[in-house]
């Protein structure tokens, strides 16, 4: 081929790759945020179960100003964006904020308040239950603690209305399975809270009857 022939690609390849490089600077840039907001999910989980509600607020208020951040920096980007590692980020910030207003009896926010996609929110509520079971053993464990049954009746609604959600799995990213562990977390912790009840109920009646007996006469 000859010099007057030249496919140029010198000046088309340089265009693609600054394309390239630009859309690998950011999605390292949305991983690096990912893993950040991740880790900074589970500080928020935990302070929650430690009942350190006012530094969970903090950590889920931190999240919302990083989820923004780390959307503003991939949305000229779509094919970063799908990719799904910052769907799995918000996944786990809108787990954390959830969980939070559910065991502190508060209205739920909603997907604009907390800047998530439908989905990462919908998952984020099917994975709050499982914690709402972790923070209702925790609370049957402590003696002198009512059984919190407001959140059973919580996880029923979430699984209630988790089941409705009937579309396409590629648009809910697999809702359906985050859907059936919901329904089977709530079983068990509505077994749990059954044997509790009748656990409390038994030894009410074995102290009322051993109190009985100290009170009745010695027998002639």
């Amino acid at each position: 081929m000859s010099d007057s022939d030249s496919l140029h690609l010198d000046g088309l390849m340089e265009a693609i790759r600054q394309e390239l490089d630009a859309m690998h600077h950011v999605r390292e840039e949305g991983l690096a945020s990912s893993r950040q907001m991740i880790r900074q999910a589970s500080l928020a989980i935990r302070a929650i179960h430690r009942h350190e509600f006012e530094r969970a607020a903090e950590s889920v208020q931190d999240l919302r100003r990083q989820a923004a951040v780390a959307g503003e920096t991939i949305q000229d980007h779509p094919a970063v964006y799908h990719v799904g590692f910052l769907h799995d980020a918000l996944k786990e910030y809108a787990e954390a904020a959830l969980t939070l207003a559910l065991v502190s009896r508060k209205p739920l926010p909603t997907p604009d308040d907390l800047g998530v996609s439908a989905a990462a929110y919908l998952h984020g509520l099917a994975e709050a239950v499982g914690e709402l079971r972790r923070f209702v053993l925790d609370s049957l464990r402590r003696e002198g603690q009512a059984p919190p049954d407001d959140l059973l009746a919580a996880m029923d609604e979430i699984y209630a209305q988790l089941v409705t959600m009937d579309y396409p799995e590629a648009i809910t990213h697999g809702l359906r399975r985050s859907t059936d562990m919901v329904r089977g977390v709530t079983e068990r912790t509505r077994g749990d809270l059954t044997v509790a009840a009748l656990q409390r109920r038994l030894d009410t009646q074995i102290t009322a009857l051993r109190d009985q007996l100290a009170a009745a006469p010695p027998l002639p």
